[in-house]
């Protein structure tokens, strides 16, 4: 058993190592590739528990990245699941700035570098949208009624009437923990 576990551990590691390593562009970009590894691939998390760990990610304060690794590696392994996933994902940025930070003078201003960065800002924005697209048909796969509403009320309030995201998300801690005081008060009637 303890064996397993540590090979658990290794995985865990080398995952997060290279999901941080080779995604760029922000927390719901890793949120879609840690998905697509630790769901799709190794099982190791269902499509809901994903989605209950973005949300619990998203209203915690500091980078969405490093707080869905906490969440998926605390959810995989504990607190020392935790700690592993926080360790790999921060280890490529931390490199991959200290690098870029000693050389951003003589590449600021080229054009070809110029050109690659607009090229991955639209890959980006693919995988955001695939990411958006996936956790909303989890969503729609619920059948729901309620949680779609308040998807669409969501998304209403953002972007037609400029509802802060901030505000969202608080908004949604509030009724998420009244359902949950319902729910245990219908359980325990």
């Amino acid at each position: 058993m303890e064996e397993k576990k540590k090979i658990s551990m290794v995985t865990l590691f080398t995952s997060m190592l290279m999901i941080s390593a080779f995604t760029f562009g922000g927390g719901f970009v890793i949120i879609g590739m840690m998905r697509k590894k630790f769901c799709d691939e190794l099982h190791w998390v269902t499509d809901e528990e994903v989605l209950d760990m973005t949300a619990i990610a998203q209203s915690a304060p500091g980078a969405l990245a490093v707080n869905s690794s906490v969440i998926f590696g605390y959810r995989i392994s504990g607190i020392k699941g935790a700690m592993i996933s926080a360790l790999a994902t921060v280890i490529p940025p931390i490199v991959i700035i200290s690098i870029v930070a000693m050389i951003y003078s003589s590449f600021a201003s080229n054009k070809v570098i110029q050109i690659a960065l607009q090229v991955m800002r639209a890959g980006v924005g693919a995988i955001i949208t695939d990411v958006v697209l996936d956790l909303g048909r989890n969503v729609f796969k619920s059948k729901n009624i309620v949680n779609i509403g308040l998807m669409f009320a969501a998304f209403i309030a953002s972007w037609f009437f400029g509802v802060s995201s901030i505000a969202l998300i608080l908004i949604f801690i509030v009724l998420g923990l009244l359902k949950t005081v319902l729910n245990r008060k219908e359980a325990a009637a």
